[in-house]
């Protein structure tokens, strides 16, 4: 059993930095200060925004349940040593 919870944090642990690393690959064009933006430009700002948003939110909710199943083997182990 504590092998299976030792594998699914370092899935968990894995999974996380996986989802970090797909949002810190999205770049966005750079324009100069003379281009005029326009309903386009805006929308690809707010779109890449969001999908890097969507990405650091799952990554987050990966790695405090890795956490949490951390803590819970800590807690086995404790409570199977005494």
């Amino acid at each position: 059993m504590i092998l299976a919870i030792d594998v699914l944090i370092g899935s968990g642990a894995l999974a996380s930095s996986w989802f970090w690393w797909l949002a810190s690959r999205q770049r966005l064009r750079r324009i100069s200060r003379r281009e005029e933006l326009d309903a386009g430009d805006l929308n690809r700002i707010v779109t890449a925004l969001n999908r890097t948003q969507i990405l650091n939110s799952r990554a987050a909710l990966v790695a405090s349940a890795a956490a949490a199943v951390a803590a819970l083997r800590m807690a086995l182990q404790a409570w199977a040593d005494t």
